[in-house]
Order: C-alpha cells, then sequence, then structure tokens
C-alpha cells in the first residue's frame, strides 16, 4: 500500500503480496457483502482506491462487465499488473495529494487505505467529489486502538511477547503518520462530508489461519525498523515468528470499521 520512503509497508517488499492475500481471506467477504448491497452491477463506474491487490477489483470488474469501468489507483501498482485489462484501468495516483482520476463515478471504495494517507481529510473530500449524485461510498479502514491487541488472550509468555511486539508495531505506526482511531471516526466523517442514509458497521477476526499468516508477513516486512527502533531484537522476532508457525496461539486483526453512505 504504502512506498518505501518513509512508509512501512512497500508494495514491493516480497511480503507485501502474502499480506494481500490475508487481508483478501480475512476481509472479502464483509467487503463484497457491502459492495453487493450497494447494488454495484452492469454498466457502473467505479473507482478503486489504493486497491494494493486484486481481489476487489476483480470482483468489481465481474460486476460492471464489458459495459463498465473500474479505475483501480494506487501509489505503487505493481501488484496490479494481473488486473490490468478491460474493464480495468490501473493508474498510479496519490489519493491525498492529487485531483481524483474522474467524476462521475457510481461507486468509489477505499479499504485499509485512509488510515495511512497523511492527508486524510483531502482524500476524504476528493472521493466525495468524484461521485455522481446518488453515488455511493463505502470506506473501511483498521481502528488498532479500538482493540490493540494481536493475542487478546494473553495467558502465557508467547501471547505476552506476541503483544509487545504488536504495541511496538503500533508505534511505528504512529510514528510514520498513521491514526490509528481513524475507523470508530468514519460515520461522523461521511456525514460531515455530506453524504446521507450513513451507516456503519465492524468485523473482528479473532483466530483464523490468515490471521497468523498477516502477523507473520508484517512482523518479518518491518522487522528492520523495530530492531532499529530498539523496540524488539532480532531474538525476539524470531522467537515471536515461530511461535506463529506452531500454530498454537489465537493471533487477531484490528477491527475493520465499514462505512457507507450515497451522495445526495
Amino acid at each position: 500500500m504504502m512506498r518505501s520512503d518513509g512508509y512501512l509497508l512497500d508494495n514491493r517488499q516480497s511480503e507485501a503480496g502474502e499480506r494481500f492475500d490475508a487481508f483478501a481471506s480475512l476481509f472479502d467477504p464483509t467487503t463484497f457483502r457491502h459492495l453487493a448491497e450497494c447494488g454495484v452491477g452492469p454498466g457502473w463506474r467505479c473507482w478503486e482506491v489504493g486497491a494494493g491487490g486484486t481481489s476487489v477489483v476483480s470482483w468489481l470488474a465481474k460486476k460492471v462487465g464489458p459495459t463498465g469501468k473500474v479505475i483501480a489507483t494506487d501509489i505503487d501498482t505493481s501488484c496490479l499488473a494481473s488486473a490490468a485489462r478491460p474493464p480495468v484501468d490501473v493508474r498510479v495516483h496519490d489519493v491525498g495529494a492529487e485531483e481524483p482520476p474522474g467524476e462521475g463515478f457510481d461507486l468509489v471504495h477505499a479499504r485499509l487505505v485512509l488510515v495511512h494517507v497523511p492527508d486524510r481529510e483531502r482524500a476524504l473530500s476528493s472521493m466525495v467529489r468524484a461521485l455522481r449524485p446518488g453515488g455511493r461510498l463505502l470506506v473501511e479502514d483498521a481502528d488498532p486502538t479500538l482493540q490493540p491487541l494481536v493475542c487478546p488472550d494473553e495467558q502465557g509468555p508467547e501471547q505476552h511477547l506476541a503483544n509487545r511486539l504488536r504495541h511496538g508495531f503500533r508505534r511505528l505506526l504512529a510514528d510514520s503518520g498513521a491514526d490509528l482511531a481513524y475507523g470508530r471516526r468514519l460515520p461522523r466523517l461521511l456525514r460531515e462530508a455530506g453524504l446521507r442514509q450513513v451507516e456503519a458497521d465492524a468485523y473482528f477476526p479473532v483466530s483464523s489461519p490468515a490471521c497468523a499468516a498477516l502477523e507473520s508477513a508484517t512482523i518479518r516486512q518491518v522487522r528492520d525498523r523495530l530492531v532499529a527502533a530498539g523496540l524488539a531484537t532480532d531474538e525476539d522476532i524470531d522467537r515471536h515468528l515461530a511461535n506463529v508457525a506452531s500454530g498454537d496461539m489465537d493471533l487477531a486483526t484490528a477491527p475493520m470499521i465499514s462505512a457507507w453512505g450515497r451522495k445526495p
């Protein structure tokens, strides 16, 4: 999702694909349910913001068909090459710094994106502005401070180490400009942006193989940053990765809050 020049999670790192696969396993059912409820269908024009992986883009492409359009944007589109065929148009774009890649969209969607964008206010305003009257906005983002633990059932040294490393990762995210309480604000922000019929819900995976895969990939991806910041040692990380690989811990993710509304 993010570049390596100051950001933690670079799409060009080998672990990025593992993270996108884990996100798809964990969150696609929720995302697809909300998108279906928005009414996505043939001929729709959709903007997928910060697309990252291909699962949501591919789902939208099937729904809009050959008469529709899906513009998939990210600041690094290296993981989107396989989706770059009609009706999908892949573009390099920074939602927090550039004008929208079009207007009159029936749907604009962003998942696990805005929490990392420095100018979130501008990004959200841009997304709303790109909608046609009656168009739908669906924003889904994490709220790590709402549930900060990777092991909510902290019953031993393995879980304690996991939660300590998660705390370190959250420190890195905050230092990089991420808003770790952004998810809970989404319903209010969508209303303040002028949207109507605003609703929201949350999904909170507590234990699954995808949670373990996401944890392993994330820790490996930020390993050097954790060590350089003095938040963990290489020995800590090796021990934690071995614990995760054992399959004996219940690993959770931060809640993903989905908020949606209609432009008047």
